[in-house]
């Protein structure tokens, strides 16, 4: 017996070992990074909207007109999530962020030097390109956290987008009225060159194997998601829908506030966008509910939240306060349908969340465009009253496409 023991034992260590499994995991800290990260990034994008008036005023830009503003920068934003987004799942990502970030100070320089209305939107349309920076996080956090985590995990993160893109408004206006709206993009700049040096520095490094493939062929890649993922097709379709209602809220909101009977000052104005951080706040137990099986639920009552929202938005001529429960019931429906939407296509295809969220992000981007550009045009023509019946009406929309598409999600 003894000698049947020690042979065995002989005979299992003589047998090589079997590669030990790293198990995944983000931290704390690091997902707190990502999340400040993901903020500073995304505002950058946002800030132009408490400021629309400033820069009509500047560059002699029709009223109507100024919603192009926000929508080149957003067409510049979904030129990135297809042509930079993808180098994720090619590149080092740690690089390909912190140079993101370097490129991203310079666009911002760029927009708060810009001597006429080209040079501003043309620099624009850089600053969206290059902050796509938030999704390549997005999607490392995603990598990162354990399978049973990620929703969690997203969620967290993608508080710092919303969060970020709230208090960007809140920023914007308290800086564009102590020194000018320029200002706003300069100091923007500088911060984001620290940012640069602090993800370099603190990012860990993405030691999954890569892809061998050209470019080329990983952005037709990219396309093939969507013939292939029905899922992925239909939650981009609600990204579209729920950020062109984000939009149509926020894009022409300075114009009735800043001027009578309200007439509020850009600081003032700001102050709503931390109502919606009550939104911000949802992300993390939203991610919990869907790593639980309950996305499916999530996604239906918060469209019909998003919806009822504009109920109280389109009364606010009456109280300010009834705008300010709009905000907070369509900005938390907003980041819940979001945070939904990613942790179920990421669950899809672990090999190509960069591409995933890339291409997902592209209809966000496109409905951040269409609401911007249709609110202000709305408001132009039928005042506050046009732009709530827009708003409502693609809310509704939002809830028949998903009632319509329950197959798929199942």
């Amino acid at each position: 017996m003894n000698i049947q023991v020690v042979n065995g034992a002989a005979a299992k260590a003589a047998q090589p070992e079997e590669p030990r499994q790293v198990t995944p995991g983000l931290s704390g800290m690091t997902a707190l990074v990502f999340a400040i990260a993901c903020g500073l990034s995304v505002a950058n994008v946002y800030f132009a909207h408490p400021l629309l008036d400033a820069m009509a005023h500047d560059f002699a830009i029709a009223p109507a007109s100024i919603g192009i503003v926000v929508t080149v920068t957003q067409v510049g934003y979904a030129l990135g999530l297809f042509f930079i987004v993808p180098l994720g799942d090619l590149f080092d990502r740690r690089k390909l962020i912190a140079g993101q970030a370097i490129l991203s100070a310079v666009a911002l320089i760029a927009v708060g030097l810009a001597p006429n209305a080209a040079m501003l939107l043309a620099s624009l349309a850089a600053v969206g390109l290059l902050a796509v920076m938030v999704q390549v996080l997005v999607a490392y956090a995603a990598d990162l956290a354990a399978p049973s985590q990620r929703g969690r995990a997203v969620g967290t993160v993608t508080s710092g987008v919303i969060t970020g893109i709230l208090l960007a408004r809140f920023v914007a206006g308290i800086v564009a009225d102590l020194a000018g709206w320029r200002w706003v993009y300069l100091v923007s700049a500088g911060l984001t060159l620290v940012m640069a040096v602090v993800l370099h520095t603190i990012l860990p490094r993405h030691e999954a194997e890569r892809p061998r493939t050209s470019y080329v062929r990983l952005l037709g890649s990219m396309v093939l998601l969507f013939v292939r993922e029905p899922l992925l097709r239909v939650r981009a379709v609600l990204a579209l829908l729920i950020f062109a209602s984000f939009n149509v809220l926020w894009a022409p909101l300075v114009l009735p506030l800043s001027t009578p009977p309200f007439s509020l000052s850009h600081t003032a104005i700001g102050l709503f966008g931390l109502a919606g951080v009550a939104g911000a706040l949802g992300a993390r137990w939203t991610g919990g509910l869907v790593d639980r099986g309950h996305g499916q639920l999530v996604t239906g009552l918060s469209l019909l939240m998003m919806a009822a929202a504009w109920l109280p938005i389109a009364f606010m001529g009456m109280s300010l306060w009834l705008l300010v429960a709009g905000i907070v019931m369509l900005d938390l429906a907003i980041q819940a349908v979001h945070v939904t939407n990613q942790s179920l296509i990421f669950s899809r295809r672990p090999d190509a969340r960069s591409r995933l969220v890339g291409g997902y992000m592209i209809f966000y981007s496109v409905g951040s465009a269409l609401g911007s550009i249709a609110s202000t045009m709305a408001f132009a023509a039928a005042g506050w009253s046009g732009v709530s019946l827009l708003g409502a009406g693609i809310g509704l929309t939002a809830l028949l496409f998903w009632a319509l598409t329950l197959r798929v999600g199942r």
